[in-house]
């Protein structure tokens, strides 16, 4: 009995070996699951459900045949794929969950997220964000050709890492990148919940909290830069581990 957690996988054409990684990951392990979630950024950018790139249709495939074997697929949209759209789910057969959400992983209430909700510091960001995520500049951006949404996705990475490059130059990038601990207590007392699994960050730990005077945990889920992670939660024992 086993649940599986995976984030930030940032797939796209440029690192075809991690795509591939993917892939067995979900033809060998994940078909044992009781289910998979996927807790946003599978994608380096997702530009609409239009997009006809082999890495989409591949991992669409890849999925939908681990939720015809049985296993359930769960999604959150992440930063870099929140355009991923209910065509696309349904191509894959997984579920677009909302972010946050409350499931019960063996009896045991857990939040999870993709994770960028939490990192407030980051003023910049933050803005960015509540832009793109408003229905009706998704919508105008959804109605323009592929080509300019490929362009526009381009253009904001470039803009991503220019504004990270400025925060290292002024050492801030440690702190304003990664979650603020205030927002993390604030999150967890409104749900009342006192597990919390997120992406994001790509700072993979478990952390042990006291918040309100109860024992809480934040576990954080690695990226797939240089290796896979994974997150396997059973009755009573969470592991974080890489492939």
């Amino acid at each position: 009995m086993t649940t599986l957690f995976i984030s930030d996988l940032h797939l796209d054409a440029e690192r075809p070996q991690v795509t591939a990684l993917f892939g067995r990951f979900l033809r060998e392990e994940a078909r044992g699951a009781d289910a998979l979630y996927i807790l946003g950024d599978l994608f380096e950018a997702w530009v609409g459900d239009d997009d006809p790139s082999d890495t989409g249709a591949f991992v669409a495939r890849e999925l939908r045949t681990l939720a015809d074997a049985g296993v359930p697929v769960h999604f959150i949209r992440g930063n870099r794929d929140f355009l991923v759209g209910d065509a696309f789910a349904r191509r894959a057969g997984m579920t677009i969950l909302p972010d946050p959400a409350v499931v019960m992983l063996y009896g045991e209430p857990t939040l999870i997220l993709h994770g960028d909700t939490l990192c407030t510091d980051d003023v910049a960001y933050q803005q960015f964000r509540a832009q793109v995520r408003n229905p009706a500049w998704q919508q105008q951006f959804l109605s323009q050709p592929l080509a300019a949404r490929v362009a526009f996705a381009q253009q904001a990475r470039a803009a991503s890492k220019a504004h990270q490059a400025g925060l290292q130059d002024k050492g801030a990038m440690e702190s304003i990148t990664d979650v603020a601990p205030a927002t993390v207590e604030a999150t967890l007392l409104r749900f009342g919940i006192t597990r919390m699994i997120h992406g994001h960050t790509h700072r993979p730990a478990i952390h042990e909290l006291e918040i309100g005077e109860r024992a809480c945990q934040r576990i954080v889920l690695g990226d797939w830069y240089d290796q896979g992670s994974v997150l396997r939660v059973s009755p009573g024992d969470v592991k974080l581990e890489t492939l």
